[in-house]
């Protein structure tokens, strides 16, 4: 908890958690498929790095063209040096938000002025559901940060209602109530949990 009451969260560990899977991704895998349809996982790999800019950015409040850019401007990809700069960049992220500051106040991400709370929890959402993307789409083990993954339920459980949901989020996929909390998760964020390549 900050001095303000807010709730804030490391995201230290799911942020290793996803280079990990960065560097379990083959040359081959570039072109396949993921739970995002439109995503190959080059594109994936490409909008990780960067919402990982983004919500870096977002956490230190240094505003501009990183934070400005909404996602779906471009069709994301990789560049030369990509393995060696995602995971550089997940740990300046989380670095980013080990800051109490980052969870107060006002910051902007994707062209969107938000809270830094909503904000943080944004960033970790989009770090457990991509998680999972990138690990499913390249036949990876997944295990996401247990205090994330809570994180995460909550967030997408609280915007099940919201009118607005459907520029972020596709329907929601029903899975059963005793279903572990990663695949209730991964349905909340509209994907189906038993999605394969």
């Amino acid at each position: 908890m900050t001095d303000s009451g807010t709730t804030t969260l490391d995201l230290g560990s799911q942020a290793r958690i996803i280079a990990r899977l960065v560097r379990g991704v083959s040359d081959e895998q570039l072109s396949g498929p993921t739970p995002c349809p439109e995503y190959a996982v080059r594109h994936l790999l490409g909008h990780l790095l960067g919402l990982a800019i983004a919500f870096r950015d977002a956490g230190r409040k240094d505003l501009g063209p990183t934070t400005d850019t909404s996602p779906t401007t471009a069709l994301p990809d990789i560049e030369p040096g990509w393995r060696e700069t995602l995971p550089k960049v997940l740990d300046e992220l989380a670095e980013a938000w080990r800051d109490p500051a980052a969870w107060t106040g006002e910051t902007r991400a994707g062209g969107v002025d938000l809270p830094g709370a909503v904000a943080g929890a944004v960033a970790v959402d989009e770090l457990v559901v991509h998680g999972w993307d990138l690990a499913r789409a390249t036949g990876q083990t997944y295990e996401p940060d247990p205090a994330a993954l809570d994180a995460t339920h909550g967030f997408l459980a609280a915007a099940v209602d919201d009118p607005s949901r459907g520029e972020i989020f596709g329907p929601v996929v029903t899975v059963p109530d005793d279903a572990p909390l990663l695949d209730r998760v991964i349905g909340l964020s509209g994907r189906d949990p038993g999605w394969k390549p």
